[in-house]
């Protein structure tokens, strides 16, 4: 377990570990990457060893490989798409004397790793002797530019205590060796030296290495430049070779004197510029930063953040692990995505090499609504490269037989990556994930321009799909056939209901949209006559519902399936440990699917039906998902089970700083992240969108005294303060200096001249709290369970 002792000290702005503990390695450097959507940097060492995990990417950097079949099929994808661990440019080695620093040997007196989420950078303070007895201490600060896109920089110090000779190597290093992969579908497939050499340049004080791919054919370039600072005399020199380029400083020091180096780094990369191009345009980054220096980027760093947080900070009182986690899960979901500029946001950002570094659904489902509120530039950027792939789509539906397009369930650069059909080609429902999110960010922002730059034909598009997939019955009722929703322990059903749900709404935004842009809907092939069918379909849409239980079946005939037998198989993730042909018939679920649907089309069902349905699938679902405990939150709170709803946030937040599904070595959960933030606001602040308006109900639990979240709505940012008898919205900018918005389901207007407060309304749970299969009790509830006398 990660940061859960004196290690790792809870604080409200920082991740701080006190002592460095080797077994944690490949978890830290997780919790301490740095990225800015285009550059991500592993929190490795500087040195480099020990390391858990190397790496360094660049988002939509991939290598081509083969996906096997034991029997294959027509339609499955051939070939998978695999984040590639590019040049290392962190690399920085220090010799002490002829001793090298190695914080495996000598003394290490002290050492402390501070992620500062306000200031976006990583601090690293060394106090190490040399088995000789030379004593320095070490410090070095990096960052990865919110503002200059293909830029990091790192600043390294060293003070001696003692009389010495320090060598510092400032390394450029491609095809760095990687760990053996473990025996986990979940860990990316290892790649052995997926680099070839182009060129490379040297000269005193810098360095450039480029560098392709063998299969995709992508090239990219890498390119470092130093400043020297000493108190000693310094030399200097460089050389370099097809795979690596170094930096040599050597300087000798009295006690206290202190050898200053600043290191640029420049990344850049692409499929279609040559090389020469490419070594142009990583040469202009290095001129940039030299010309901002490594003082101008620190302060850059600072201002792009308190923008951020100005419109996105969280405040939680009651709670500090949970206070410090969705900040820590709001700073990674910028860093994964404030610089991704038309490139897809990964499952796992830029931290590490969990899932291939391919992009799911997630994206669009747990992402986006984070970034539609609080950052919704980089929403648009994520929403335009869907728009981009969106060819590869209307292919990939074309070799299903289908119309209109056909998103990838997950991918790297457009095409379909996924080599098990049941959990990939058939959950077509990011087909509507990704039309909620424009819809969304066009209703949260009131920005047109996205929907009619690329947005309609992505609806379009998506909405023939549905209409080829679905049909109508002999009863007049439109059905979907051979799917799978969210829950993947339940695969090729019928009438999913979280699938027609969204297919629904993905036809209503479609004949919507065609409506405000009649000539370009027009441009598309759309007559009247097929919005017509898309809103015949929606009002037929069947949506099954068990009147003997009084619950939604997750899909037609589900709750008639065997019940799972959860006392004799507690293995989890049970996809681990059980085949899929036991799993497929019962009624066991993988993560929130019904659940998920309360959520994101809320209108569709009533208080009681909301009510009836968490207590019927709290008892079946394993959460094998990281996807699943931010929706379980955030129902649970709707339907008055606040304690068991600050359980599952506190999950959904904690994932990665508490490694709690046991992988953060591959990289952050990047939706889990998101997830602690909707759990919060959508949860405890009852935020809902589902319906065109915004939409707030906050509601706290015992354990959190007061909820203060900041939301972008239009031209305004309205901050919401909430404790267990009042909320308080504020209102700043904005055209007109009042919005009307809903609050406990009644028209609220508030103004920008004064803050507006009302009472909570008190929620009163129908149904007791429910259970959850054996040993799938929330986190911080089975803490309180163990800790109970």
């Amino acid at each position: 377990m990660m940061i859960s002792d004196e290690t790792f000290p809870v604080e409200p702005w920082c991740i701080r570990e006190t002592e460095l503990r080797l077994e944690q390695l490949a978890e830290s450097e997780s919790v301490f990457a740095l990225s800015n959507g285009h550059i991500g940097l592993r929190g490795n060492l500087d040195e480099g060893e020990p390391h858990g995990l190397p790496g360094t990417y660049l988002n939509g950097f991939y290598e081509i490989r083969p996906l096997p079949y034991a029997e294959a099929g027509f339609g499955y994808p051939e070939d998978g798409q695999s984040i590639v661990d590019v040049t290392n440019g962190k690399l920085i080695r220090l010799l002490v004397d002829d001793e090298p620093f190695d914080v495996r040997y000598g003394d290490l007196r002290s050492h402390e790793r501070v992620l500062d989420m306000r200031a976006g950078v990583l601090t690293r303070s060394a106090d190490w002797t040399a088995p000789s007895g030379k004593r320095v201490k070490v410090t070095s600060t990096r960052l990865v530019s919110l503002a200059q896109r293909g830029l990091a920089a790192i600043e390294y110090v060293v003070e001696a205590v003692d009389d010495v000779l320090l060598t510092v190597q400032s390394e450029l290093v491609a095809n760095e060796d990687q760990p053996e992969p473990e025996d986990d579908p979940r860990v990316a497939a290892a790649l052995d030296k997926p680099l070839e050499a182009v060129q490379h340049e040297v000269s005193e004080r810098g360095a450039l290495l480029i560098h392709r791919t063998r299969a995709s054919k992508l090239t990219m370039a890498a390119a470092m430049d130093h400043v020297i600072e000493s108190d000693g005399r310094v030399e200097v020199s460089g050389d370099a070779g097809d795979h690596w380029a170094r930096t040599t400083v050597v300087s000798a020091l009295k006690p206290g004197e202190r050898l200053r180096l600043i290191k640029f780094l420049a990344y850049g990369w692409s499929s279609l510029r040559s090389p020469p191009a490419l070594r142009d345009q990583v040469a202009a980054h290095i001129a940039g930063a030299r010309y901002t220096g490594w003082d101008g980027l620190v302060r850059s760093q600072r201002e792009y953040l308190d923008d951020f947080w100005d419109c996105a900070d969280v405040e939680v009182d009651g709670d500090a692990d949970c206070q410090q986690a969705v900040r820590f899960g709001l700073f990674h979901v910028l860093q994964a995505s404030a610089r991704a500029e038309r490139r897809a946001i990964a499952g796992k950002g830029l931290t590490g090499t969990g899932y291939d570094g391919h992009a799911f659904w997630d994206t669009e489902g747990f992402v986006l609504p984070v970034l539609t509120y609080t950052a919704p530039w980089a929403a648009a950027d994520a929403l335009r490269w869907r728009a981009t792939i969106l060819d590869l789509a209307r292919a990939r539906a074309a070799e299903l037989d289908l119309e209109g397009a056909s998103y990838p369930w997950r991918t790297i650069h457009g095409e379909e990556c996924s080599a098990y059909w049941p959990a990939g080609t058939a959950a077509f429902h990011v087909n509507a994930d990704i039309a909620m999110a424009f819809e969304r960010y066009r209703v949260v922002t009131g920005d047109d321009s996205l929907e009619k730059e690329c947005g309609l034909a992505v609806l379009v598009e998506t909405a023939r799909m549905w209409m080829s997939l679905g049909h109508f019955d002999r009863h007049g009722r439109w059905r979907i056939d051979g799917v799978t929703g969210p829950d993947e322990y339940t695969a090729i059903v019928r009438d999913n209901v979280f699938t027609n749900l969204m297919a629904a709404a993905n036809l209503n935004y479609a004949a919507d949209a065609c409506t405000r842009r009649p000539d370009a809907a027009r441009d598309l092939g759309v007559d009247s006559e097929e919005t017509a069918a898309w809103c015949g379909a929606v009002d037929a849409v069947h949506i099954p519902y068990d009147e003997e239980l009084g619950v939604h079946p997750q899909c037609e005939g589900f709750t008639t399936l065997r019940e799972w037998d959860f006392t004799s198989n507690t293995e989890y993730p049970l996809l681990l440990h059980e085949p899929y042909v036991r799993l497929y018939p019962t009624q066991v679920v993988k993560q929130a699917d019904l659940v998920l649907a309360m959520h994101w089309q809320s209108h569709a069902f009533t208080a009681e039906q909301k009510a009836r349905n968490v207590d019927y699938y709290e008892r079946r679902t394993t959460r094998d998902s990281s996807l699943s405990a931010c929706t379980q939150a955030v129902m649970c709170a709707e339907v008055g089970h606040l304690e068991l709803a600050h359980d599952y946030a506190y999950e959904a937040a904690l994932i990665d700083l508490r490694n709690l599904h046991h992988n953060t070595g591959d990289g952050l959960h990047l939706a889990s992240l998101a997830g602690g933030w909707i759990a919060l606001v959508a949860g405890f602040g009852g935020l809902r969108d589902d319906e065109g308006m915004l939409s707030l109900d906050p509601q706290l639990p015992s354990g959190i005294t007061r909820l203060r979240f900041r939301l972008r709505w239009r031209d305004f940012r309205v901050t919401v303060e909430a404790d267990h008898e009042t909320v308080t919205y504020t209102l700043r900018d904005g055209p007109h200096g009042e919005l009307t918005i809903r609050h406990a389901g009644q028209s609220l207007t508030i103004t920008t001249t004064e803050e507006t407060r009302v009472p909570v309304r008190p929620k009163k749970a129908l149904l007791p709290p429910p259970e959850q299969p054996p040993g799938r009790e929330p986190t911080l509830r089975q803490r309180h369970l163990d800790d109970a006398p």
